[in-house]
């Protein structure tokens, strides 16, 4: 395992060093929408291409945000700039994010903000770090001092009323709400005790497969909109330390 981290954390620097080349450039850019709301550059290609050189060996399958898939049972999953609004409109709120699925589990996860020089990474039964430094979350004192983050859905999405009643139920419990817009480095905030829990629905593989490492590794408890419901099947997210958990999910799950 330590030689498939220290390929990840390799690999996602490489793809960092190349984004930071073109965030300081980022006016240059040829940007197209994929969908309103949703948006892809040169930028996110050219990172996705050195992941998957650095990454991808004989035999391995891949699911990356920009290439698609190739099976395998051990898979690569990447999204090589997690935040591209952020990104093109110089919000430094954005990362490079790779997990590594064998045989249908999640057993690594590396998060990088490169404009931070920051690196959180997690192996199963290994813990969770941020630049060496072990993520060990406490939990507030009450969900009355607790902040949280989420996601918001953009563009025709057809589940924003169901955002709106999280807000009206989770606000006025809390100190508050962050919608930051870069999922695996909120996750990875999570993990780190930044943030004190995330919910979002709908999220793709790539968006949460490695924060889902992070969490669980930094002790964090994690499931859907149900206790069986699994995260990186549904793209449904709840998340916070265990002693918060049960009151976060009991105000979602209305």
């Amino acid at each position: 395992m330590k030689d498939d981290l220290d390929r990840a954390e390799q690999a996602a620097r490489a793809a960092g060093a190349a984004l930071m080349t073109h965030w300081r450039a980022r006016d240059r850019l040829d940007v197209r929408a994929k969908r309103r709301g949703d948006y892809v550059s040169q930028a996110d290609a050219q990172a996705e291409r050195i992941l998957r050189q650095h990454l991808l060996r004989p035999g391995e399958g891949w699911l990356g945000e920009e290439s698609g898939a190739l099976p395998g049972a051990r898979r690569w999953i990447v999204d090589p700039l997690d935040g591209t609004t952020n990104f093109l409109r110089g919000i430094g709120h954005w990362a490079v994010s790779v997990a590594l699925e064998d045989r249908g589990r999640l057993v690594l996860g590396v998060v990088l903000d490169p404009v931070r020089d920051e690196i959180f990474t997690a192996h199963l039964g290994g813990g969770a770090y941020l630049n060496g430094q072990r993520l060990d979350p406490a939990p507030p004192a009450g969900f009355d001092t607790a902040l949280f983050g989420t996601g918001l859905p953009f563009g025709d999405m057809d589940h924003i009323d169901d955002h709106a009643d999280d807000l009206r139920c989770v606000l006025p419990q809390s100190a508050g709400v962050r919608r930051m817009g870069a999922a695996a480095l909120d996750l990875a905030y999570v993990a780190a005790g930044r943030l004190d829990g995330f919910w979002e629905r709908r999220l793709r593989p790539w968006d949460i497969a490695a924060g889902l490492v992070l969490l669980r590794e930094a002790g964090c408890r994690v499931e859907g909109w149900t206790a069986e419901d699994r995260p990186e099947d549904s793209g449904n997210v709840i998340a916070a330390p265990a002693p918060l958990f049960t009151a976060l999910a009991g105000a979602l799950r209305r």
